[in-house]
């Protein structure tokens, strides 16, 4: 209801596998990871991130195309939005 009464919203952050499995719904791939490796399907209206947790830094570790590649696309996105 909330993007609804906000028509013009541009872009929207997912963070976690709720969140993705809400507003992707059958888009949304196999896992959490598949899923935000595949962000340029759903970029820039959704951009599908881990959700910001202590408890993620072993996903992060093993998983360094997140921070080195989807992070910098998601902060240019918001930038160019300012």
């Amino acid at each position: 209801k909330l993007r609804e009464a906000l028509p013009n919203i541009e872009t929207t952050i997912l963070c976690g596998q709720y969140a993705h499995a809400y507003y992707l719904a059958d888009k949304k791939k196999r896992t959490l990871a598949d899923t935000a490796r595949a962000w340029e399907e759903f970029a820039p209206e959704f951009w599908p991130l881990v959700h910001p947790s202590p408890r993620n830094r072993l996903w992060l570790r093993r998983n360094p195309w997140f921070e080195e590649q989807v992070i910098p696309a998601a902060r240019a996105c918001v930038h160019a939005l300012l």
